[in-house]
């Protein structure tokens, strides 16, 4: 057996219902999935969808938040981390610098050549000076002014 379509009588057919020109295409969807149907025939559904969307606003305005501080974080710990670096290479070169005027204040002065090693014979006791004998105040003023006479090598 085959089934084959019959064809109605022209009389009998209605022309298809046209839709408005004021409707849109999801109009029907928005419709029946509309937030105020579903919270007529089931309240306890509905509070629960207000509360998952309520959550997950929270919890994308809480991500932002913390995104936004930890940018914020790390861009503050790359400039004190910059600053560290800055702050070593300075005190290497210090430390280079001072070793290289050391040798060179070694080298031009005559005493450390004439000096011996420190042993327990080789050392000397003597007694604290009394207050009387002492010689009148150093003027340190004078002794600075001496140290800015001196010209001073520039370079390494």
């Amino acid at each position: 057996m085959v089934a084959v379509p019959q064809s109605q009588p022209s009389s009998a057919r209605r022309p298809a219902p046209r839709r408005p020109a004021s409707r849109r295409p999801f109009e029907v969807i928005q419709g029946s999935l509309s937030a105020r149907r579903v919270a007529r025939k089931s309240p306890l559904l509905a509070g629960l969808h207000r509360t998952a969307d309520g959550s997950l606003i929270g919890v994308f305005a809480a991500v932002l938040v913390l995104s936004g501080l930890t940018l914020h974080w790390q861009h503050r710990w790359t400039l004190a981390f910059r600053q560290l670096e800055m702050t070593r290479e300075q005190a290497h070169r210090l430390t280079e610098s001072t070793a290289m005027l050391e040798r060179h204040l070694l080298e031009r002065s005559q005493t450390p050549k004439q000096m011996v090693p420190t042993t327990v014979a080789n050392l000397v006791y003597l007694d604290r000076p009394s207050s009387a004998s002492t010689k009148p105040g150093i003027d340190h003023l004078a002794m600075l002014g001496s140290l800015m006479e001196r010209t001073i090598h520039h370079g390494y």
